[in-house]
């Protein structure tokens, strides 16, 4: 307490003990500014000692009203912060209360940084992100320099949580975040928004170059393989790449610019970067709108199945059927499946999808006879379902189809992303006698791996390959003959698809493929056409097939 005079009246052992006051000080009538120049001057407070400063100090708390409560908080030179609350007394002087508020403002602060940053990274989090967006974006909107935003995605992040568990995974992260530092400058904020996905954005002054050899230099970085103690791992990075204020001019906006880009970059193939388009938002509008309108059109009865035929090179005999996934859109017409299964894949449709088809293929091969297959397509995501076996199980059972008539086809890429739970099943029904077939021989450089450790049926020679069989160039042709002989040695039954001409097919019946597949004898067509083509193939020979076949096609 201190009189109108600015004299100490009183002071309690905690106020001598916080500043270290010496006994003489404590004395009633001790002018206040005797306190003051004795904290500055012993180093009390945080700053300078000189009288200089003790000067200004005191000018500072003199010109405090001396009618009205007023607050601060000192900062000591041990680190300590002390909040000074001085409250005037009628006729003069004041009270002042001096409390120790370290632990508080620590606490208060912690809290803070918790909101605005990553738990496992300590990176930003979004909403810190965006708060520095928008005083960024402010600059630029009055001329300052623009800003590059690039969203990180990281490629098969998943398939890391999903073998080697969660902890490889956060450790996988961590790692990344500490890659990410050493890789941007000063004045780059990166951000954790989620799972495995990052944003990196700095100032630039050409942005177009500075933002694609930043995306590269991270890249590069990313692409090292990382050490998560019992494992090594190596990913890939997409990344999109957003352009402010040119691309928006919210932080809203220019994210959204950026996951576009970033949605584009994977679309394009893992380890891309891609700079955001106008064009991207109407496609983006285009994606959410058939994936609406693909939700309801299993249960809306828009989705058949077409049947292209497998032709027994030797006989000329049609020995099975492959079923094909087709869309009837009410507005849109036949929407290609090159459209809608990727999109039917990304958002897990292709589950339901799939074990439509699975039911409603066996059913319809139940009216052919016995010795015709029925091969079906098995998407990678359907195999991360515990159901799939169960439900290839029910659609034998419940159509009478033998298991021996059914063929599932897997491609290598299902097979990459989780090689152990696709055996698995894929065990599971080789053992109950369902034939299994490697589709895309040739493209992928696992294949002869797979062969190894699985005991495929059949082998699908890829298009790609038979096209070039009187393809431009006659090394263009030697190769597609080396894929097809090769395939042939294996020992398996082999399918080309995609037989388009004469020479094609002859070549094939030259070099023993057993089966074949294409439009040289019908595309695919509807569950109505497969009777007229199984009418009478008894008698077709080995070289009308292609003449009645081709007529049954065109006229469909």
């Amino acid at each position: 307490m201190f009189d109108a005079e600015k004299r100490l009246v009183v002071c309690n052992e905690r106020y001598a003990k916080m500043y270290r006051l010496p006994p003489e000080l404590l004395l009633p009538g001790t002018a206040h500014r005797e306190i003051i120049t004795h904290r500055i001057a012993n180093g009390i407070l945080k700053g300078e000692t000189s009288d200089s400063a003790a000067t200004q100090v005191l000018a500072t708390l003199n010109a405090l009203p001396a009618d009205e409560i007023s607050s601060r908080v000192d900062e000591l030179a041990d680190g300590r912060l002390i909040c000074v609350t001085r409250q005037p007394m009628p006729g003069g002087g004041w009270v002042a209360t001096h409390r120790d508020v370290t632990e508080q403002r620590r606490s208060e602060a912690k809290i803070t940084h918790m909101a605005q940053h990553d738990a496992l990274t300590d990176l930003p989090n979004r909403v810190l992100l965006k708060e520095w967006m928008e005083q960024a974006l402010s600059g630029a909107r009055c001329g300052g320099p623009s800003l590059a935003v690039l969203m990180l995605d990281l490629d098969r992040f998943k398939d890391v949580n999903d073998t080697l568990g969660h902890p490889a995974g956060d450790a996988l992260l961590k790692s990344v975040a500490a890659r990410l530092r050493r890789c941007v400058s000063d004045t780059t904020l990166i951000a954790r928004l989620g799972g495995d996905e990052f944003a990196v954005i700095d100032y630039v002054t050409d942005p177009v170059t500075e933002a694609g050899v930043l995306a590269g230099r991270i890249r590069k970085a990313l692409s090292e393989p990382i050490d998560l103690g019992d494992h090594r791992v190596t990913t890939t990075t997409s990344i999109g790449i957003a352009i402010a204020p040119r691309d928006g001019t919210s932080s809203d906006e220019v994210l959204r610019s950026a996951d576009l880009a970033l949605y584009s970059a994977k679309s394009c193939g893992r380890g891309s970067f891609r700079f955001f388009e106008p064009e991207l938002d109407r496609l983006l509008q285009t994606r959410r709108s058939l994936e609406r309108d693909m939700r309801s059109a299993l249960a809306n009865g828009e989705f058949e199945l077409h049947y292209q035929p497998f032709i027994h090179v030797a006989s000329g005999e049609t020995c099975g059927f492959e079923a094909l996934l087709r869309w009837h859109h009410p507005e849109r017409g036949m929407v290609s499946p090159a459209q809608f299964i990727p999109l039917a894949e990304e958002t897990g449709l292709i589950v339901p999808l799939g074990e439509w088809v699975l039911r409603t293929a066996c059913a319809e091969a139940a009216k052919w006879p016995d010795d015709l297959k029925i091969a079906i397509n098995l998407s990678p995501v359907q195999f991360r379902s515990p159901e799939l076996v169960p439900v290839i199980v029910h659609a034998l059972a419940s159509s009478g189809v033998s298991p021996g008539r059914l063929e599932l086809e897997v491609t290598e890429t299902a097979i990459i992303q989780d090689s152990e739970a696709v055996f698995a099943a894929l065990s599971q029904l080789h053992d109950l006698g369902v034939r299994i077939a490697l589709d895309d021989f040739g493209t992928g450089y696992s294949s002869l791996s797979f062969l190894q450790k699985f005991p495929f049926d059949k082998v699908k020679i890829d298009r790609s390959f038979v096209s070039e069989l009187s393809g431009a160039t006659d090394e263009s042709r030697r190769i597609a003959r080396a894929i097809v002989r090769f395939a042939v040695s294996l020992g398996k039954t082999t399918t080309a698809e995609g037989v388009e001409t004469r020479e094609q097919l002859d070549i094939l019946r030259a070099d023993a493929c057993v089966e074949v597949q294409g439009f040289h004898f019908s595309p695919a067509v509807q569950s109505e056409k497969v009777a007229q083509m199984i009418g009478g193939r008894a008698s077709a020979t080995a070289e009308r097939p292609a003449i009645r076949l081709a007529m049954v096609g065109a006229a469909s």
